[in-house]
């Protein structure tokens, strides 16, 4: 059955998420922030079905691909405890994807600064819905990949 109607802006942010990730439906994927639960759905609805989110799975060992993060709230501190406690799940050549509504609330320099403390070097951005989507990847996940 197909869907009629114009897309909802949650779909449109959630397939620029999906793109920037390169997620394909095996991918090993945790959902973190305060939409989780919408997020953790909408891609078990699409077929992704290795999901997860941070509240449920309580062992970080870097067992995951692809980690997405949605966040509509004001504070930069909060989103970057988020992204703290949530990188510890993703393995070393893992892809960080975080959409920001509202970018005036958290300037993308903020974004970028918070991403660089934790270890990570954005690789590709995209404004989307009125906010903004970028995927990251930690700066050593490079020089691993060209040992390999």
């Amino acid at each position: 059955m197909t869907r009629s109607g114009p897309i909802r802006s949650d779909e449109r942010i959630m397939d620029a998420m999906i793109q920037l990730a390169r997620a394909a439906k095996s991918n090993r994927m945790i959902v973190a922030g305060p939409n989780s639960s919408e997020v953790f759905l909408e891609l078990h609805h699409r077929g992704y079905l290795c999901v997860t989110t941070a509240k449920l799975c309580r062992v970080p060992c870097g067992q995951f691909d692809v980690a997405l993060v949605a966040w509509r709230e004001h504070s930069i501190n909060a989103l970057e405890t988020t992204l703290d406690g949530l990188v510890h799940f993703l393995s070393t050549t893992g892809v960080l994807v975080v959409w920001v509504g509202a970018p005036d609330r958290i300037p993308f320099q903020m974004l970028q600064l918070a991403l660089d403390r934790l270890g990570f070097r954005i690789e590709a951005c995209t404004t989307c819905e009125n906010g903004v989507a970028i995927s990251a990847r930690r700066r050593e996940s490079h020089s691993i990949e060209q040992v390999a």
